[in-house]
């Protein structure tokens, strides 16, 4: 099973960025983990790991 199909899409539609409150845009297959969840405020990009969306501004990275 992918990170993608794990990730429940209500759950997206609530969570927002923890550095600027923006809303996270799924991606899939961009970054290292495959699966990522981007800022559309402040850039940064944050990894989702087995299903689980890590929402930690130390655990992001810059877009780009």
């Amino acid at each position: 099973m992918s990170d993608e199909t794990t990730i429940d899409r209500t759950l997206l539609s609530i969570v927002a960025c923890p550095a600027c409150r923006s809303t996270l845009d799924l991606r899939t297959g961009s970054g290292p983990t495959g699966t990522e969840l981007a800022c559309t405020g402040c850039d940064l990009v944050y990894p989702v790991r087995e299903g689980i969306p890590v929402l930690l501004v130390d655990e992001a990275r810059r877009a780009g």
